[in-house]
């Protein structure tokens, strides 16, 4: 049994749904196919939800630009008066019918019952393709089957509430293949939530490690894990294969092919994961396992932008150590603010984290009554893993260094850019 897992990029139209299919029905034996929202549609959602807010009506225009996008999509795959188009349609009313009722929840919470969405929709199509095409397949809501806490768009799962109701909808008794929703899960109470953003690949590993798959196949528009983003570095090189603990180290410094969670489950059932490009799905992809061999040591690149660095210092100028330290982190995880890189000194600490600025104005209000704090944003964090001098000196050209770590191997720079970036 395996678990392969389509993003948004794979399924952005009808042409990529054709592909999908093209490589799923090679395929011999059970599968679950985890599907991401179409193209850009998470982005689009959060347009909707953040107009909604703000009051008016410009986001029933916003939603009709989704609407018509997969409508279309729709109309290229099936002949007209498909009941996929009225099931789509009828998820869309539901979700102009919650939007016409005032705001009930923290932004958090309606951000997850709004954007949650868009992978109802593209499940919905792909199914029904893949069944017109032929295919022995069924269409599984994970919400209610993916338990989490009511962490909104970042939420934890709980993993034996979800284990039993994983094996009982997947358990391929009458089925060879299921297609569910990646990113989504809900609470006990029934609520949306979401795993965190790109948190399909997550689902897909909570999924194989739950039916104890034979592997997962990440589907991607790059021919597998590179040493850097093609979009960054043109001469980008594939990884033929790493280990679990690199992969980790990777996608907790900012690497974007695959979600952080992921390891984790397929580390501890030891299931392998591969990197492929759904483009070229003949090529060997990258492959994630535990006795992973590094036949070459390169350098790899990684870069996250739209960064914040702040700088807080106890108004008493005691120690930041100890006490402080520790109250300071807490107001982080209250506010759920995740840590990208932490430098302290005697009395102050310096802190870089995502440009999430609704949740950044609020932490440096609680910051305020005990803590001075001041920031700069629109900065960049660079990791090298492996690094080399010439490595060094080829991402921090151009750019001012305002805090540098170093480790055995790897090193770790929040920097500004001053000159545009040539590379």
């Amino acid at each position: 049994m395996k678990v392969f897992k389509f993003g948004g990029a794979s399924v952005m139209d009808a042409a990529g749904i054709r592909n999908l299919y093209r490589i799923v029905s090679e395929e011999a034996g059970n599968l679950v196919i985890v599907v991401s929202a179409f193209g850009k549609t998470t982005n689009a959602l959060e347009k909707v939800l953040n107009s909604w807010l703000a009051g008016g009506d410009e986001y029933n225009h916003l939603l009709g630009v989704v609407y018509d996008y997969h409508l279309a999509v729709v109309d290229e795959l099936f002949l007209s008066g498909h009941s996929s188009k009225s099931r789509v349609e009828t998820s869309f009313a539901k979700l102009e019918e919650y939007l016409k009722s005032p705001v009930r929840n923290d932004y958090d919470c309606e951000y997850d019952q709004i954007v949650s969405c868009g992978e109802i929709w593209s499940t919905i199509i792909v199914e029904a393709y893949l069944k017109q095409s032929g295919l022995n397949v069924e269409w599984v809501d994970i919400r209610g089957n993916l338990i989490t806490d009511d962490t909104f768009r970042d939420a934890n799962v709980l993993w034996n509430e979800s284990s039993a109701h994983i094996k009982s909808a997947f358990s391929f008794s009458e089925r060879d293949i299921y297609v569910t929703q990646g990113f989504i899960g809900s609470t006990v109470a029934g609520q949306s939530t979401t795993l965190g953003r790109e948190g399909s690949d997550y689902t897909a590993a909570i999924i194989a490690n739950m039916l104890d798959a034979e592997r997962v196949v990440v589907w991607k528009d790059v021919p597998g894990l590179l040493n850097a983003d093609p979009k960054w570095m043109p001469g980008a090189s594939r990884l033929q294969e790493i280990s679990y603990r690199e992969a980790v180290e990777m996608t907790f410094s900012g690497a974007k092919v695959i979600h952080p969670k992921t390891i984790k489950p397929l580390h501890n059932k030891n299931i392998p994961l591969y990197v492929k490009s759904f483009l070229s799905p003949g090529e060997e992809g990258t492959i994630i396992k535990a006795d992973a061999v590094l036949r070459e040591v390169v350098p790899v690149f990684i870069k996250k932008e739209n960064q914040i660095l702040i700088s807080i210092l106890p108004i008493d100028f005691s120690f930041v150590m100890g006490d402080n330290l520790s109250r300071i982190f807490y107001l982080f995880h209250r506010h759920g603010i995740k840590v990208n890189l932490v430098e302290a000194s005697a009395v102050s600490v310096d802190v870089c984290i995502d440009d999430d600025r609704v949740r950044v104005e609020t932490l440096l209000d609680d910051l305020k009554p005990e803590f001075t704090a001041v920031y700069n944003d629109d900065l960049e964090l660079l990791s090298i893993r492996h690094y080399t001098s010439g490595a060094i000196e080829l991402i921090t050209c151009g750019r001012e260094i305002l805090l540098e770590q170093r480790t055995r191997s790897a090193v770790r720079f929040v920097v500004r850019r001053i000159t545009p970036d040539l590379l």
